[in-house]
């Protein structure tokens, strides 16, 4: 494990299945915590996603557990449950789980229970409709949050019907948000000595998206409309065909605007009326974009490219995802990486520190994997010398 990551030496139990809690422990490991993901006996859900498959289990499970160890642990059995609060009371400064509202009181894993027998323990949990409300029993999916947060209103074309974003955006997010929850509150446990319980949710990470949505709708009552790749409060600012695919352009003020004129050979754009400012380009936003439309499927994606970083104006090509991976600026940030003993390259950290992004430390391997280690941890080592909160306190007085 690598020594020089921010979160070295910090040990986290992942009891995580399918996408959330997992991008968490990903997260976190991937910052240089020891991450112990906790599988039921049949395994993560995500082992069995397809169509991809590596080694037998799904490529999504290889996504977003490598790096941790991997320990079989059926919360239900006496003898395993046992094991579990041991890991966690004797060596664990985070909890994260995506269990469902009210099942971890069942098994003594709710933060409230945890925290009594060491306060210091920081427990994220990941629900479905929030901590509070009517709906905070209820289950919960990434698609389902897409629809009832409003995502899906706003997101297709225009006379199409609503769709998902096709990446799970909020089980990600949630994760995300966990896993930023969880790092102010290592923060706040060495400044003031105290553990926390950190809540996130799908419902809340959705809501979180659509904060610009919300502004807007609660300032002049628009509800916001589906744009296809474009949005709502900026013109031109979407996809336009080309001879060869489809290529993004975006003009996030009136300069950039003109610049675009200029490029497009139409610089009498900018002194009309109808397009000289955004709220104008709004209101003639049909027009426009045809205009636009018409000029730019005379050429293909290089020729608009070079003309455009000419002109330095903001594009991109719509490309597949075999474009992506084989482009050249992802291979100069070896952001697609594999991992020690195995040769599947997945997505590594968005980060680096000091220049240099942190190694994927360990391929997954079968349920199980790590039990062994588990079971020597237990046994053979001391708690962990993190003393409790009011030794600390006696020490500081």
């Amino acid at each position: 494990m690598a020594t020089d990551l921010p979160l070295t030496g910090i040990v986290v139990v992942e009891l995580g299945d399918s996408a959330s809690a997992p991008f968490a422990g990903k997260i976190l490991a991937e910052l240089g915590a020891t991450v112990w993901k906790v599988e039921r006996p049949v395994g993560d859900s995500s082992r069995s996603w397809g169509p991809s498959r590596w080694r037998g289990d799904g490529a999504a499970f290889h996504a977003l557990n490598r790096g941790k160890k991997l320990i079989r642990i059926d919360i239900k059995d006496d003898n395993d449950q046992t094991k579990l609060h041991k890991l966690l009371h004797e060596h664990a400064d985070v909890f994260i789980h995506n269990l469902r509202p009210g099942s971890a009181g069942r098994y003594g894993l709710d933060a409230e229970s945890l925290r009594v027998l060491k306060p210091e323990l920081i427990v994220a949990e990941i629900g479905a409709f929030g901590h509070l409300g009517p709906l905070n029993t209820e289950p919960g999916y990434d698609p389902l949050m897409q629809a009832f947060s409003g995502i899906m209103s706003i997101t297709g074309e225009r006379d199409g019907s609503p769709v998902r974003a096709g990446v799970s955006i909020v089980d990600f997010g949630s994760g995300m948000w966990a896993a930023i929850g969880v790092l102010a509150s290592l923060h706040r446990r060495s400044v003031k000595l105290v553990g926390s319980t950190v809540n996130a949710s799908l419902l809340e990470t959705a809501i979180a998206w659509m904060s610009l949505t919300v502004a807007g709708y609660n300032a002049d009552g628009n509800p916001g409309e589906r744009h296809g790749s474009g949005i709502s409060f900026i013109v031109p600012h979407r996809a336009f065909a080309v001879a060869d695919g489809d290529l993004i352009v975006s003009c996030a003020n009136d300069s950039l605007f003109a610049t675009l004129c200029a490029a497009l050979g139409r610089p009498e754009w900018t002194t009309d009326d109808r397009y000289a400012t955004n709220a104008a380009r709004l209101e003639n936003r049909e027009e426009l974009e045809r205009l636009i439309g018409e000029i730019m499927i005379e050429h293909p994606r290089d020729t608009w490219h070079e003309r455009f970083r000419e002109f330095g104006i903001a594009h991109a090509p719509i490309q597949t995802t075999d474009e992506l991976v084989n482009h050249e600026q992802i291979k100069a940030l070896a952001i697609i990486c594999d991992a020690p003993g195995d040769t599947l390259r997945t997505v590594g950290s968005p980060l680096s520190f000091d220049g240099k992004r942190p190694a994927i430390q360990s391929a997954v391997g079968p349920i199980g994997k790590d039990n062994q280690e588990l079971d020597e941890l237990l046994h053979e080592a001391e708690p962990r010398p993190y003393r409790h909160i009011s030794a600390m306190k006696e020490d500081i007085a």
